[in-house]
């Protein structure tokens, strides 16, 4: 895959902690990992809002329905997040 050389403003503690954990020659794969990862989550929150347009919200039983088969029934309920997303 081919690279581009871009030049970014990354607070300075962002960037201490990011080449603590991966050093100074692994950063750029590290941070294009992390835009990898940002740009996945972007398009599932366009698509859940998308379907919440198509079909309407999941209703809170059904949502709850399947946190209690997930997480198992000693889990408190909590807000939805996928609005959020």
């Amino acid at each position: 895959m081919a690279a581009s050389k871009v030049s970014l403003s990354i607070d300075e503690d962002v960037l201490a902690q990011a080449r603590q954990r991966v050093g100074r020659r692994e950063l750029s794969s590290y941070v294009s990992e992390a835009v990898r990862r940002q740009l996945q989550h972007d398009r599932l929150g366009e698509l859940l809002a998308h379907m919440d347009a198509e079909s309407g919200p999941v209703p809170d039983a059904m949502m709850e329905e399947a946190r209690q088969l997930w997480h198992g029934p000693e889990v408190a309920p909590k807000t939805r997040s996928r609005r959020t997303a």
